[in-house]
Parts: C-alpha cells; structure tokens; sequence
C-alpha cells in the first residue's frame, strides 16, 4: 500500500498488456526496462546474465497466457477440446448426449380368439378375450439381445394409426372358423434391463446416485421403499409430469364413450418426487441429481414473503437493502423433494452398438412380459388358450443401434437445443408438436393454424338522412388478436378416412401442448371441415394398347395423387397437375375434357359430394365459386378435400384412340 502519510512521490508506469507470447512479452520487458531503468540496465546483450531473468519472466508469462486462453477455450462448447468439458457444456445447454444409441425394430404381435356369433349369424372374434400387453415388457433375439416395449398394446381396439389385422385361423375339422389371429404392430427397442437399489438416511440438498452401468439409454423406473414413483424431468424446477390412465367409464365417465379411438387419457400431474439425470464425460456413467427439499415444515411456511423475510430486517431506511441468505429458501420443495430415510430402486436400460441390429425374424422369444386379459366372466380354458397363444417377430431387420455419439454431433445439437430451448414458437413448430402426440391419445391426421380474430362491436350516435332523428348505428369490425391462436385438427376413421376428432383427443392434445406453448399463447382447439369431391376425366389412348388397361392405369395415377396422406388443411386443387400426373400414364395420348356438367371446359371437373346418407360429410361447397384459372381453392374455414370412395368417386372414360 502506497504511504500517504508521507512526501513520497508515487510514480505511475505504463504497462502494455498486449504481449501475450513469449516473444512479445520479452520485447516489452525489455522496452519497460529501458524505459524506467536507463542506468540500472542497458546490457540487453543475449549473452549477459541479466537476460536470462527477462527470458524467464517471459517464459513464465507466456505458460500463464497459455493456461488462461486455454481455460477460455474449453468454456466454449465449439471449441473445447476436453471430454468431460464438452459433457458438462452440452448438459447445461439442455442437450443429453448419447453414450450409446439402441437398435430399433417394428414387430408383429399376435394372439388367438376364440370366435362367437353376431346377430346375423357371421363368425367374428370375441374381443372380450383380447388381452393388454404392458410397456417396459422384455424380449429378446436369438442372439441374446434384449428389446423393450415401448407403448402397451391393447388387443381391444383399433384405430387408423393403431390397426388391429384380424384372420381366420383355418379350423381343424369343418368349415365353422373356431379362433381368430389378432396382430397389431408395435416398436421395440435393445438394452439390458438392470436394476439397482440405494438407501439415503438423512435428507441432503441436491443429493445424487451414480448408476453402476455405462451407457445408460433410459431410466425406466424409480420407486422408494414406501412404494412412492419418483418422476424423471428435463429440469428440477419443472413440478409437473405427465401420466396417463385408461379410458374408462371409473376413471373418466364423460369420456368413456370414446375409449375405441382413444383408449388412453393424458394427465398432468404435480409432484415434489423428481429427479433429473447427467451424464459423466470422464466414465460416461449416469448420476440421478435430486432436489433441496429437506425440511419438514410445510412449503407456505417458509416459501419468502412479507412476513417471514421483511420482519428481520428491521425498521426504517436505513435497514432496507439489508440482505438475508438466499439458500434459506432452498429447503422448499421448490426443485423437488431430497430422498430421505429410505432406498430407491432404480430400473434402467444400458448399452446399445452396431450388433444390436439383429436380423428379421430373430425376436421371438419372451423374457419378462406382462400380458392380462382382464374381462369378467370369461371361460377359464379359453381365457388360457388366449393367454398361451402370444407370439411375437419382426418382419424386418433391426436399425439404429450404435455407439457413443461423436464428439463433434453432441457440439452441433447442443447448439441447436440451445437455441430450440423446447418451446414451440412458431407455427411449423406446433404442428410438428401435434404431430408427436402418442397415437394412443389418439390421432391426429391433419392440423392448421391461424390467428385468432375478435369481433369488435361498437355503437355510435348517427342521424337518420330519411326521419332526421338521432338512431343508434353499429359498426362490427373483425380485429387479430395476437394473444391466440386457432388450431384447426382432422383425425382418421377406422378405414383412415378424415373425421372430426372426439373430446377425448383434444382434451389430451391440450394437455400434451400446455407443457410446450409459449406462456403468451391461448391455443382454442377446433374441428376442421373436410370437403369430399369426386373427379371426372376423358382419356384418348394410344393405338395398339389395350383400353381398359390404360384407363385403370390412369385412374390409379389419380388416386395416388389424391393418396390423404400427401394432403394438408388449405392446399388447393391445381387441375394441370392431375392432367400432368394422368399423361404420365403409358398408352395414355391425350387428355379430353369431360362434356356433361362442364361449363369452363376444365380439362379434370371437380365435383362435390356432400350427402350424409351417402357417407360424406355433408359440407356443401360451391367448386364453381371456388375456382379460378384452373385452380380450386380451399375454403376460408380451414379445410382439406378428400377423395374417399376412390373406387366410385374418381370416373374416367376413353373417347377414342390415336
């Protein structure tokens, strides 16, 4: 400390702060020393032992720069070279790298029924004995490799996205079909199933657990010894998860009557239980972090208010920026509850490589399956035979299974997470959100979205030009409103035919989007209008082809082209392209336009068909309105056309040959 007290002079020098190799911080030393001590030294000599001190003080600056720019360095997630660093960037960036990525396969699997009698007399399965196999059941290839279930595949229902392939398995004796062969299609994925347990005493904040296994893929379970679920979420301040129950009449009675196309509800649930997961760069093992809640009191007790944080700061001015311990506070439940005084148990899947991609038809076999026929008053040998008749393969070859991911993938996706923050924002964004609803929610086959708009009402005095009297005029405007949005869903039928989507659907789909929508965003769900249409055309073939060929040819270009999956709500109809689409056809010569019900000549006439005895929608909409410069246009109602009796709406003739 300079001494003040004194007449001492304090002298300031210039430092430059600008070498940071040795070379350069050398040369400013050696400037320095010129500068300030001209007659202590001015022998700069490489030979004269005064040197050697400089050289090492630049020796030394140079291996503290070093440090100091590489410690920066690997505070970068672009440009960190340290493993573990990398780990730790990417995780505190919302991203979770991938120690090992399982194979995946679609599977078939099938029971047997037995068959009953309807009222007309035909033979149909009985569903009654169509059992649940339950999510988490293990399997495994005849290579040794184990594959989890992924959702639970119930054996009572059928949906467009969930289909149930029913067979006559071939009786024994007779022509009377005794059993049916039930097959739904499901995903699995590899990994071994490890359990382990863990006994915690007294409550520590943030307390953790290391899994003993490397490459852990999914945590599958974690109970305590009291039998409560402890939740796994992407954050510790995230208080709510979701959980799903079973469509029925005791859980929901309102919505039971949906239970064929949506068997399952989504539920939002608030818990204290949770945990979230890391991953360790240095051994690529799995720690599970808890949350602060340690004390016993109850959270509104010590939660900060006016009254508990205020009262002990005294009064007066004076007193009003004192501060208090801010780590008071996190003993609140506020990021989950500390284990204490008890064991978990902890069930997860490890590892996953490139020999996890078994071959077709190797996944057969059974390991730890739960599969449950719960009816009532069913026949107890038939109940077995049902139960014993569970089968399981996978037509095709299993794929995705490989390694650790690359260290330059987990710097580029945890840049991108970074930046996605797993909000939806923009429209694409809740779209695609909707469309990654479990299917077992039910589906969702098409979805748009446009602005809210308000009516706006407003009264104002006028003078009636004919009595001369003041009335009263109102004016209605339509404004957007920029706080909502209005999401427009389609869904598919049991024949994948577009229909209105139940309550049960957009109850879940509200559930499954309050987690994701931006805090500013009201999303009012409705029903899309569908649009059913027949088209008409006239075909001239080329000599030497065989008519009817040529015309079945051209009507399957048509139906490809108007295939439901390839249409969206608000695409419109452009007739050069189903006229483009129909020339493409071998034999095909030319394209005629139809002479019936064809005032503009179009070259492809578009038809509505709206009656409801006849299975449509029963949405009139006017074509010829619609249509301009050989374009039809959707409705300002957000809407999407369909071809749904493809056989009998789409008619074509050949008028002759060239």
């Amino acid at each position: 400390m300079p001494d003040y007290g004194t007449n001492k002079k304090i002298i300031s020098k210039e430092v430059s702060y600008l070498g940071r190799d040795f070379s350069s911080i050398r040369q400013n030393l050696i400037e320095f020393a010129k500068s300030y001590f001209p007659n202590t030294y001015n022998d700069f000599n490489e030979s004269d032992p005064g040197m050697m001190f400089i050289e090492m003080a630049s020796y030394v600056g140079d291996v503290l720069n070093f440090y100091v720019d590489n410690q920066f360095r690997e505070t970068l997630i672009l440009q960190s070279e340290e493993k573990k660093n990398i780990y730790e960037i990417a995780q505190s960036l919302g991203y979770k790298p991938k120690t090992a990525s399982p194979a995946s396969a679609e599977i078939d699997i099938s029971m047997n029924v037995p068959a009953k009698q309807n009222g007309s007399g035909t033979y149909i399965p009985d569903l009654s004995y169509g059992g649940v196999l339950s999510s988490n059941s293990i399997l495994s290839s005849t290579s040794g490799v184990e594959f989890t279930l992924l959702d639970d595949i119930n054996f009572k229902v059928s949906s467009s996205l969930d289909p149930l392939v029913i067979e006559v398995v071939e009786p024994s004796s007779g022509v009377v079909p005794t059993e049916f062969k039930l097959t739904k299609k499901s995903i699995v994925k590899s990994g071994k199933r490890k359990s382990e347990t863990f006994t915690f005493s007294s409550a520590k904040k943030f307390d953790k657990l290391v899994l003993s296994e490397p490459n852990v893929t999914e945590i599958i379970s974690v109970t305590d010894s009291n039998g409560n679920k402890w939740y796994q979420v992407p954050y510790l301040a995230q208080d709510t998860v979701f959980e799903d129950e079973e469509n029925s009449s005791t859980n929901d009675p309102n919505l039971s009557q949906f239970q064929n196309d949506t068997p399952y509800l989504l539920k939002l649930i608030k818990t204290s239980r949770r945990f979230t997961t890391k991953v360790r760069g240095e051994d690529l093992k799995t720690e599970l972090l808890f949350g602060s809640g340690v004390s016993d009191n109850p959270d509104e007790e010590i939660i900060p208010n006016p009254d508990n944080v205020g009262s002990s700061l005294g009064t007066g001015v004076s007193k009003i920026d004192e501060t208090f311990d801010p780590s008071n506070f996190l003993k609140t439940k506020t990021f989950g509850l500390a284990p204490s005084n008890t064991t978990l148990t902890v069930v997860y899947n490890h590892g996953g490589a490139v020999e996890h991609n078994v071959i077709s038809d190797s996944i057969t076999n059974q390991n730890d399956v739960t599969f449950t026929i719960s009816a009532d008053n069913l026949d107890s040998t038939k109940k077995s035979t049902a139960e014993e008749s569970l089968s399981f393969t996978n037509p095709k070859p299993a794929s995705g299974g490989s390694g650790e991911e690359p260290i330059e993938s987990i710097r580029l996706n945890a840049a991108s997470t970074f930046n996605a923050q797993g909000r939806s924002v923009t429209q694409k964004d809740y779209i695609t959100r909707v469309y990654s609803l479990p299917q077992k929610y039910g589906n969702i086959a098409k979805c748009f979205i446009v602005q809210d708009e308000q009516l706006h009402q407003q009264t104002e005095k006028v003078i009636d030009s004919t009595t001369g009297e003041v009335v009263d005029q109102v004016n209605v405007s339509i404004n957007p409103n920029p706080l909502a949005l209005n999401m427009y869903v389609l869904g598919y039928d049991s024949d994948k035919k577009l229909t209105s989507i139940n309550k049960a659907v957009k109850e879940n789909l509200r559930i499954y989007l309050s987690q994701y929508r931006m805090v500013t965003d009201a999303i009012n769900i409705k029903s899309g209008y569908i649009i059913n249409i027949g088209v008409r055309f006239n075909i001239i073939t080329k000599r030497g082809y065989n008519k009817n060929d040529v015309l079945f040819r051209a009507i399957q270009k048509v139906k490809d082209y108007f295939s439901i999956d390839k249409w969206q709500m608000g695409q419109p109809i452009v007739l050069s392209d189903i006229a483009y689409q129909i020339s493409l056809t071998d034999g095909v010569a030319s394209i005629v336009p139809p002479d019936v019900d064809n005032p503009n000549k179009d070259i492809v006439v578009i038809e509505n068909k709206h009656l409801v005895a006849d299975g449509y929608s029963g949405n009139i909409y006017d074509i010829q309105a619609a249509s301009k410069d050989g374009v039809l246009y959707p409705s300002k109602d957000p809407s999407c056309f369909e071809v749904k009796y493809p056989n009998s709406d789409i008619e074509a003739r050949v008028v002759g040959d060239f």
